[in-house]
């Protein structure tokens, strides 16, 4: 029976069970860690980043001037609507994961955003902050670092703000990745 293809074995009930864990437990011990310095900033921050404000924002700075700059917006912005649709129309209906729960006697409400309506996976402003970075990053290198750390500060605003679990910050930076490689390998095609 050598020659028989191995069957795909499923994910095991036990390692999703303790990624979910591990998971819950990294989101409360953000929200149980007192960062008053932090928890305004990281609210305007997460604010900010709904609808991709920053992030087109940025684009359209450097669609002002001609060349790598413009064609670097161009990208990052075609990036942002593959993460985005990706994000939105596919991730978050067929996950339906529901939203972290906050409860009203919370040790820190003043850092909280409003709760979005749709499911938590895959965090869109996650995906697009990184598709946007990760697209412009190879067009206009001297963007990669500081387009990087935005997208890694919106991230973690979002887990901090209280609206997502890390895990859904993370599928949603891989998602964001993988919308940037597709953008940028469709432009090398034309």
């Amino acid at each position: 029976m050598a020659d028989r293809t191995p069957r795909e074995q499923p994910v095991p009930r036990g390692l999703l069970r303790d990624l979910a864990a591990l998971d819950q437990a990294l989101y409360e011990a953000v929200t149980v860690t007192s960062t008053p310095a932090l928890d305004s900033a990281l609210r305007r921050l997460s604010a900010a980043a709904d609808h991709s404000k920053i992030s087109v924002a940025v684009a359209g700075a450097l669609a002002l001037s001609p060349g790598r700059s413009r064609r670097a917006a161009a990208l990052g912005v075609a990036a942002i609507g593959v993460a985005s649709a990706t994000a939105n129309l596919l991730g978050k209906r067929l996950v339906r994961r529901p939203r972290p729960h906050r409860a009203v006697d919370s040790p820190f409400p003043g850092r909280h955003v409003p709760m979005p309506a749709s499911a938590s996976f895959p965090s869109g402003h996650t995906a697009s902050a990184v598709a946007f970075a990760a697209a412009v990053g190879p067009a206009l290198p001297v963007a990669t670092v500081p387009l990087g750390l935005l997208a890694v500060a919106v991230g973690y605003s979002r887990v901090h703000t209280g609206v997502h679990y890390p895990g859904d910050v993370i599928a949603g930076a891989v998602l964001g990745t993988g919308a940037a490689a597709t953008v940028l390998a469709a432009a090398r095609h034309l």
